[in-house]
Formats: C-alpha cells, structure tokens, sequence
C-alpha cells in the first residue's frame, strides 16, 4: 500500500501548481486520479483544495475506502443537494481534468456547484504524475522483472502451426499466475487494449484503430486489435508485445521470435531498431527536448530507407517512437512530434522503434526506460535480441 507521506509529496505538488493557477481548489473525479492522491480507486471523488487537507467522498465501499486511503477525511458521498454544505462558500475557482472527464459528470457538478467555476488542469495533473518517486519506480521495476521472466519462458511453448490467440493465451495465463492486474489504463478516448498481443507476419501486417505501431487484427470487427486465428509459420517473425501491471503500475515491453531462418530485409529493420534504441537510451537525460528525440528517430529510419515502414504500416503510422508509462499505458511524456516539454528526472517511458513491412510482418524492440542524468534506465532488463528456435 501507498505510505502517507508518499500522497502528501503528491499533494503538495499539485497544490503548488493549483495555487500558481490562482485556482481555489480542484476535484478530482476519475479513478486513477483520485487512486493517485489518496491510494483508493474505490468510487470516490476527492476534493483538494488549495491549501490544507483533501476530502475524499465515497459512494462505494466507505469501509474500503476508509481502510485503504491514507488521507484524514474521508466521508461518504452526501446527497446532491448537501454537496454545497462541504464547500466554502469563498470557493469560486475550481480545477477539473477535462481530458476524461464525461460531459455528463460535469454538467451535473456545474449545477449542484452553481456559484463555481471549473478551470481545465488536465496538463498539470498529467506533468505531476510523469515524474516518478523512488517508490513508483521500485514498482515499476518490480512489474519489469516479471514481465522479464514471462517473456523467458516462450520458447517452451511457441510452436509453428499455433494460431496466434494460442500464443498469446500462453502467454497471459503465464502473466496473470505472476500475479498481473490486468487493467491497462489508458487516458486517451476511444483506445482499448486487452493486455498485448502476440501477432506473426499476418497478423501483424494489418491496418487498425489502436494508436501504436503494431495492431494486429484482432477477433472481430468489435475487437479489432490484439492476436487473431492467423496461423504461425516457420521463417516468419512473431512479435510479442506485453504490458504487465503490478500493484497498479505499468512496464511495457516487446520481443521478436523466430522459428527457424527470418528474411534479411526484416533482420536489416531489426537492426536500426536496436540503433534507434540504443540512441534514444543514451538522449533520455533532463533538458532533451522530446520532439527533437522523435525526429531524431525517423531521420535514423530514413537514412536506413525504412521511413515508409517505421511505426506502422505505410500510410498510417504512428507519430512518436515513446511514451510515458505509469499507473496509464499513455502518460506524459511522448517522443513525439509537437511534444516540446524537455524531460525531467523521474520520468518513465516506454521507447518502440518498430517496423511494419506488408507480407513480412512487423519487427521491432520495446523496453521501459527511466530518465536519469547519465541516460535511460533500463526497467524491462533481459536481452534485446531475436530468440531463434
């Protein structure tokens, strides 16, 4: 469990920022929001004003809630028309994340809180939870070493002539006995994901809806991501890509493997992924300028003649080569284009350089990385090469 003075430095953080903004207070309603600042995702919405101590208010289940937050005051939800009573009536100014939070929430807040005004802090939330503390980067660590000894044990039972949901029901039954949550949080609307994927080279070579360099085709025009019934092949890459969450926080990682021989072509593109990698590595220090990283990486894909292919198939791409990880898969930072925030100590990332090829299938690396002055620290720590079987 999270210690209390692990959310007071949270709090305090974000009540600098609140008070810099001339903002009252905010409130924070989505789950992982309110887990974050008072180590509860029971359903609750925490009030944190600007000075002093928060409120969480809980609609189910106070006894949990009241057993697992570290925070003082927690108290049940009150009825809508008492919710005024709790606020000062010199409370004016209030913050909310608007990136997800439904417009239904907030018109119901609007009108039981006529006399406030809700002000957008959803960078603020989003900059304060990108800098790591010791504790968040020993369960990141943590997560990074068990997805570390999933993915070792592929190779007793990859075979050719599994379908690629075999694998990857493999490999998630694996991951959970490890003790994975399962729960992949992501902030950005209309994204889904069902723990990874393991695709071969016809599944991965397929067009879709998720933000990320490798799709796959998924079941169904419902779930059109993730593995599919595409049947493994010799001489072909299978590309298993993973997220493992533990104790709430994420690691994200990928590895290739091959039963028998793979196609120079893709070994070429598996190689300027490990350069691409082990540049951005080395750059992940405080004061590197995230979008300068990013067209870093795909002025090395273009030398390589690989630019039509790298982070997607051709045509449509995915516009960054990382992005930050934490108690979400898509957190600040991104190495991306028109992401101009310089990095801080603290900061973990997930960096993909990946390469998509139509009829060869995708190959690439993925490692979680935390930022430090000397460079990225290798969270997902067991070796980049190809397996070969």
């Amino acid at each position: 469990m999270i210690n209390r003075e692990e959310v007071q430095s949270r709090i305090a953080r974000m009540q600098s920022l609140l008070k810099d903004k001339g903002l009252d207070g905010a409130l924070f309603i989505v789950p992982v929001d309110v887990y974050y600042f008072s180590g509860t995702r029971q359903n609750s919405v925490l009030w944190m004003p600007v000075e002093g101590e928060p409120m969480l208010l809980v609609r189910k289940s106070f006894s949990r809630a009241k057993e697992e937050s570290v925070l003082a005051d927690v108290r049940s939800f009150p009825a809508s028309k008492d919710l005024p009573d709790l606020f000062s009536s010199r409370i004016k100014k209030i913050g909310m994340t608007f990136d997800a939070v439904p417009v239904h929430q907030l018109n119901y807040y609007n009108k039981v809180l006529p006399g406030c005004a809700f002000t957008d802090i959803s960078v603020l939330n989003r900059d304060v939870r990108s800098v790591k503390s010791p504790y968040e980067l020993e369960q990141i660590r943590r997560c990074g070493r068990a997805l570390c000894l999933v993915f070792g044990q592929v190779p007793h039972f990859l075979k050719a002539g599994m379908r690629e949901v075999d694998v990857a029901a493999e490999f998630e039954y694996r991951l959970r006995k490890a003790g994975n949550e399962g729960y992949i949080r992501m902030r950005a609307f209309s994204q889904e994901l069902f723990m990874g994927l393991a695709v071969s080279a016809g599944g991965a070579a397929s067009y879709g809806c998720f933000d990320g360099a490798v799709t796959g085709r998924g079941l169904s025009s419902a779930s059109p991501g993730g593995s599919s019934l595409q049947i493994i092949k010799e001489n072909e890459p299978v590309l298993i890509d993973y997220t493992g969450v533990f104790n709430g926080y994420l690691a994200d990682m990928t590895r290739i493997f091959v039963i028998g021989r793979l196609d120079p072509d893709l070994q070429r593109a598996f190689e300027v992924s490990l350069e691409i990698q082990a540049f951005l590595q080395k750059e992940l220090k405080p004061g590197a300028l995230c979008e300068k990283l990013y067209q870093d990486a795909v002025e090395m894909a273009d030398r390589a003649g690989l630019s039509k292919c790298f982070m997607g198939m051709p045509g449509e791409q995915a516009r960054f080569v990382g992005h930050g990880v934490g108690l979400e898969l898509d957190e600040f930072p991104v190495i991306a284009k028109g992401f101009k925030e310089p990095l801080q100590a603290g900061q973990t990332i997930a960096i993909e350089p990946k390469f998509v090829m139509p009829g060869k299938g995708a190959i690439g690396i993925e490692n979680t990385f935390a930022v430090t002055t000397s460079g990225g620290e290798k969270l997902t720590d067991m070796p980049d090469a190809i397996t070969f079987l």
